[in-house]
């Protein structure tokens, strides 16, 4: 057996997964998330902003501590698109070496899309699924999208993610807009263009959605009065739930978005753009349902230490 704790840094949220990979088996240890907003205007800006990288900083530190507590013999730090982006990523890498002891990896969205191919589709063999796989992670600054049966197949990151989307079309008004929610849709459907082009995203059978942007709708069509990740994990949400959930987030107040039972306060203000753009995903691509995975990326870093 082996324990191993790997850390997800993203655009909007920072992720700890400390786990004991026995062959087959990966068993929580613990799994924690924060939202830190790592990549507050970086579209704008190109850097990194000294309060973002301190509010990561500040959730690495409680990391730091979990992973010396639980004695993890390994560590790996990967950070995605928002640092990929920044000038100043030198100041978020000298800051990670001295929490954790190990330099980040700042990953290609080639690297990212493996990662999470493979976290997402290990579990997917008792659910029988048809092959091959779209799987689409939806993250704060880019999204991935991925084509495999067991392994990657054809791979592309592109630039639409909930966060990046929210600052370039849905910050004024509350709620959007329609113009705005058009420019938002037309913006993420240039995009799909772009991936269809590298992709060839009519061989897939199944849809496999990741990342908070996605577990959230699930979980509002699921219309849990909570946060469950184990009713939202390997769900299965239909296109016309997707449409719906997507239809009222956007039409909805920031204080109505808020008071949704499952709705994490750090995903409020960008809940609409990442709903809008599984919507895109559906409608472009014709896929008529959602298969919802809790494990991504971050199980993705974990497996690859074993």
């Amino acid at each position: 057996m082996t324990r191993v704790a790997a850390i997800d840094c993203g655009t909007n949220s920072v992720r700890l997964l400390i786990a004991d990979i026995e062959g087959t088996t990966l068993t929580d240890v613990e799994r924690r998330m924060e939202i830190v907003r790592l990549g507050q205007d970086v579209d704008k800006t190109g850097r990194l902003a000294p309060e973002a990288l301190e509010r990561t900083f500040t959730a690495m530190r409680g990391y730091a501590s979990l992973i010396r507590e639980h004695d993890a013999g390994k560590v790996r730090v990967v950070a995605t698109s928002a640092t990929r982006d920044a000038a100043n990523r030198s100041d978020f890498v000298n800051g990670v070496v001295d929490i954790f002891g190990v330099v980040p990896e700042v990953v290609s969205g080639d690297e990212e899309a493996h990662l999470s191919f493979l976290g997402a589709t290990r579990e997917l063999a008792s659910l029988r699924p048809a092959r091959p796989y779209l799987v689409v992670d939806i993250g704060g600054g880019s999204t991935e999208f991925v084509l495999g049966s067991s392994d990657v197949e054809a791979a592309i990151s592109v630039d639409i993610g909930c966060v990046r989307m929210t600052e370039r079309h849905l910050t004024d008004g509350d709620p959007p807009t329609p113009d705005q929610i058009t420019a938002a849709a037309a913006d993420i459907d240039e995009a799909l263009a772009r991936v269809r082009a590298r992709v060839p995203v009519d061989e897939a059978r199944t849809l496999v959605g990741l990342a908070g942007s996605v577990t959230t709708v699930a979980g509002i069509a699921l219309d849990l009065p909570e946060y469950d990740s184990a009713r939202i994990h390997l769900s299965r949400i239909t296109a016309t739930q997707v449409h719906e959930a997507t239809r009222d987030l956007l039409h909805a107040t920031r204080a109505e978005r808020a008071a949704i039972g499952v709705m994490h306060p750090g995903r409020v203000d960008v809940i609409g753009a990442g709903a809008l753009i599984l919507d895109r995903v559906m409608r472009e691509y014709g896929f008529g349902a959602v298969v919802v995975s809790e494990h991504d990326i971050l199980d993705g870093i974990a497996w690859s230490l074993a």
